[in-house]
């Protein structure tokens, strides 16, 4: 206990091809961390980039891959991840898709939690499922993977929705214990939730109010860029190539909600939207496909 407030304790480990919640207890927390959290593909790399133009007052040389560190990748080894982490000077921003029973919430960070309609997520991670080198796999499925090993897509979009759903976010982790857990510390005064809907409708205003959240004062002689450098039209020119995709592939469809509308039956959007209710409660599930608070 901390005053009044109680912090969740980790619960589990949590271990597949590309993630080792392990690597997270070599973490020595300092005041003003920022730990960026989803389940996958809900704006992250959107959110990595704001925090960052946030902290450099828009600097377009910012680049998010090398200054926000996803800390339970298996690759590059521990050691390495902890010392880089370590020797950082600045504030750091670091990145999670764990659920949040298996990390140890720090009260000295600022979490930052964003999710996406599930039917949004599918889409999106198809297409960069798609887009990985074959080289990849290699490195996934190498002696860091505790199995399943994780495989090509198949070339079916319907198909792959329906393994996501009949296997619980297949061939990910599990989705809607992800949503679930991080709505249940929606309350700590160090945790922040985010809407992808949200980012896209008023971009302004969430930014500002993350800046708030996160304690950065704004410069307002430094926002038309700092805004400017997180559009994805800036994203996609300024995109460095390399690491497991093509070139140029990670933006080439990004931002885009509502692919599945015409893939979807009736049925089946009922199905997922029957579902949402039942894995999160009526609040939980509102929430996740408008993004509006009804707590």
């Amino acid at each position: 206990m901390i005053g009044d407030v109680e912090w969740p304790k980790k619960e589990r480990e949590v271990r597949n091809f590309c993630m080792d919640s392990t690597i997270w207890d070599g973490v020595a927390f300092r005041d003003g961390d920022i730990v960026i959290g989803s389940y996958s593909k809900a704006g992250t790399t959107w959110t990595q980039q704001l925090a960052g133009q946030l902290l450099t007052e828009g600097d377009p040389e910012f680049d998010s891959s090398k200054a926000t560190m996803w800390v339970e990748l298996v690759f590059p080894p521990r050691e390495e991840k902890l010392r880089v982490l370590e020797e950082q000077s600045s504030r750091r921003c670091m990145k999670t898709h764990l659920p949040v029973d298996a990390l140890s919430l720090s009260p000295k960070a600022k979490y930052i939690y964003l999710v996406r309609d599930g039917r949004d997520v599918v889409w999106s991670f198809y297409n960069h499922h798609v887009a990985l080198k074959p080289e990849s796999y290699e490195m996934f499925n190498g002696p860091t993977n505790p199995g399943p090993p994780f495989e090509p897509p198949v070339d079916d979009v319907r198909k792959y929705w329906r393994d996501w759903m009949d296997r619980d976010g297949h061939p990910l982790w599990p989705f809607w214990e992800h949503v679930r857990g991080w709505w249940s510390v929606r309350h700590l005064p160090n945790v922040k939730l985010l809407h992808f809907n949200d980012l896209k409708k008023d971009f302004d205003k969430e930014a500002r109010g993350l800046a708030d959240f996160l304690g950065i004062p704004i410069k307002e002689d430094r926002w038309a860029d700092i805004v400017d450098h997180c559009s994805l039209e800036w994203m996609r020119k300024t995109e460095k190539g390399g690491g497991f995709m093509e070139d140029g592939a990670f933006f080439r469809q990004g931002g885009v909600n509502g692919r599945w509308r015409d893939a979807l039956t009736g049925a089946e959007c009922e199905e997922y939207e029957r579902r949402a209710v039942e894995e999160l409660g009526e609040q939980c599930a509102h929430w996740l496909a408008t993004g509006e608070r009804l707590d």
